[in-house]
């Protein structure tokens, strides 16, 4: 699906891009704006794949509004002025249509645009964090993930026990598991959330940790997903 903007102050203009924009499948309109300034809105907010935009607007035209954006979706521009077809393209737009309109060359550059668009490679998956800032009195800390044993809850406050020490800090479970990557850590009960790698034997009920004397419950509702994170279940 490829999710496309319209830009132009003119009604018209607007209703009959929408209208195209409706026939075609896999082209999903997230917005008609009839000003830069309310395409830039949907911009911050939404994942925008394509933008039909006119030229000759009030304030800032489409040329100005498309180099002011920082890495912008691609562009098609639809215009009653072929004299901007130049800087158009000096922009890299994948197409300039001349007003007035027709189906036929709109779907050219909507073709021409969806091979563009599907064939891109895919942008690479950004780094998986390797630690976490908690605040423990009146400074922040770096806690690698590589350090943590476990971590226990108590009410608002978590311990987070390390290799050579525990930080006790104001801090909700619930919190501190959305920043943990999901693939290194796990929950075994309401109150503790384990280093996978830091388990050494499940006994019954119970965790065994390395370099811990002391073992950890495993909740009843959390056994059966940890034994099929070790693919034993």
């Amino acid at each position: 699906m490829i999710n496309c903007l319209i830009i132009d102050d003119e009604p018209f203009a607007r209703e009959l891009l929408e209208g195209y924009v409706a026939q075609i499948p896999g082209l999903h309109l997230l917005a008609s704006c009839g000003h830069v300034f309310e395409a830039l809105e949907v911009l911050q907010q939404q994942k925008v794949d394509l933008i039909f935009s006119d030229i000759n607007m009030p304030q800032v035209n489409g040329i100005e509004f498309i180099r002011s954006l920082h890495n912008p979706p691609y562009v098609v521009f639809v215009t009653a002025y072929p004299n901007f077809a130049l800087e158009g393209f000096e922009l890299d737009a994948l197409d300039y249509i001349v007003k007035p309109v027709s189906f036929p060359r709109f779907l050219k550059a909507v073709n021409k645009a969806r091979q563009i668009i599907e064939s891109r490679p895919a942008a690479p998956a950004p780094p998986e964090p390797q630690f976490l800032f908690v605040k423990e009195g009146h400074s922040l800390q770096r806690v690698l993930f590589d350090e943590i044993y476990y971590i226990e809850g108590m009410k608002d406050y978590i311990k987070i026990i390390l290799k050579d020490r525990i930080i006790v800090t104001y801090l909700r479970m619930s919190r501190v598991e959305d920043q943990l990557p999901a693939s290194r850590f796990t929950r075994i009960q309401k109150s503790y959330i384990v280093r996978m790698d830091a388990i050494r034997a499940i006994s019954g009920n119970e965790a065994e940790l390395y370099d811990l004397r002391e073992k950890l419950p495993i909740g009843k509702q959390h056994k059966e997903a940890l034994l099929a994170r070790f693919g034993l279940s």
